[in-house]
C-alpha cells in the first residue's frame, strides 16, 4: 500500500501506519482487528529471501491510513475525497431513515444512539487534540454545553431541568434538543480534525464557539432555546418497552 500511495520508501511510510494505530485505538477499537504486523518473504534475487516487515489492513485500517497521510499526494487527496464523499453519502441515508421515524419515541431513541456514537468519535478527535485527563474533558464538555445553552455548564443545565442526582441529561431530552447537540457535537469533531486543533484551551475554546454558532442558528430559525425545553421522561424507559418488543 506504501508505493500505491506514493511512498518511495517503507520506512517514510511507518509513521503515517503508526498515527493510524493511534487513531483507531483512540476510537476505541482494537488495533490487532484491523492492523496485522507480518514477515513476509521475498526474493532478492538468484533464489535467496529475506524477511520483510508488512502490515495487513481491514477497510477501516486503509481509511484511517487515507486519513492521517500526505495529502499533498494525488492519490491520497483522492482517498480522501473519497471517503469524503462516502461518508455523506451515509449521512444522507442515515437523514433518510430519520424521516421515516412516525414517533417522537422513535426518534429520540434513534438521536440518542447516534449522540452516544458521536460522543465517542469527539472524546478520540479531542484526545488527540490534547484533551487527555477525564477531568480535562469534563471541561471540554461543559464549554460545548455553555456555548449551545446560553452559558450554562452541564451542571447548571441538569439544575434548570429539574434532575435529580445520577440522572443524565442527554437521557432527558427530547429529540428536537438532542438533534441540536449531535448537530455541535458532529460539528466540534470536524473542526478540531480539519483545523488540527492543539492544546485544551484550544479546545475548549473551538467546543464553545461550535456550540454558541449552533444556537444562534437556532434563534435565527425561530426556534426555542435549549434549556427552555421540557425535561422529558429517561430514555431508558422507552428502550426497554423496544426490548421487550423485539422479544415478544
Amino acid at each position: 500500500m506504501s508505493r500505491v500511495l506514493g511512498y518511495s520508501e517503507y520506512r517514510h511510510f511507518i509513521p503515517v501506519v503508526e498515527k493510524a494505530k493511534e487513531a483507531c485505538k483512540n476510537s476505541r477499537q482494537k488495533v490487532y482487528d484491523h492492523f496485522e504486523d507480518m514477515l513476509d518473504m521475498v526474493q532478492i534475487g538468484s533464489g535467496a529471501e529475506r524477511e520483510l516487515d508488512t502490515v495487513h489492513l481491514s477497510r477501516y485500517a486503509c481509511y484511517l491510513i487515507i486519513q492521517n497521510a500526505d495529502p499533498s499526494k494525488e492519490i491520497i487527496a483522492l482517498g480522501q475525497t473519497y471517503f469524503a464523499v462516502q461518508t455523506r453519502k451515509q449521512e444522507i441515508i442515515e437523514s433518510k431513515k430519520y424521516q421515516e421515524l412516525k414517533t417522537e419515541e422513535e426518534k429520540r431513541l434513534f438521536l440518542r444512539s447516534e449522540m452516544k456514537r458521536h460522543n465517542k468519535i469527539l472524546a478520540a478527535t479531542a484526545r488527540e487534540s490534547g484533551v487527555i485527563e477525564p477531568m480535562d474533558y469534563a471541561v471540554f464538555q461543559d464549554h460545548g454545553y455553555k456555548g449551545l445553552y446560553g452559558g450554562l455548564s452541564q451542571k447548571g443545565i441538569h439544575k434548570k431541568k429539574g434532575l435529580m442526582k445520577g440522572q443524565q441529561i442527554l437521557d432527558h431530552m427530547g429529540s428536537t434538543e438532542l438533534a441540536a447537540n449531535l448537530f455541535r457535537a458532529t460539528q466540534a469533531e470536524e473542526k478540531l480534525r480539519k483545523e488540527n486543533v492543539q492544546g485544551k484551551e484550544k479546545a475548549n475554546k473551538t467546543h464553545y464557539e461550535v456550540g454558541l454558532k449552533v444556537r444562534k442558528t437556532i434563534k435565527e430559525l425561530g426556534g426555542e432555546m435549549p434549556e427552555n425545553l421540557p425535561t422529558v421522561d429517561s430514555i431508558k424507559k422507552i428502550e426497554k418497552k423496544s426490548n421487550r418488543r423485539i422479544q415478544s
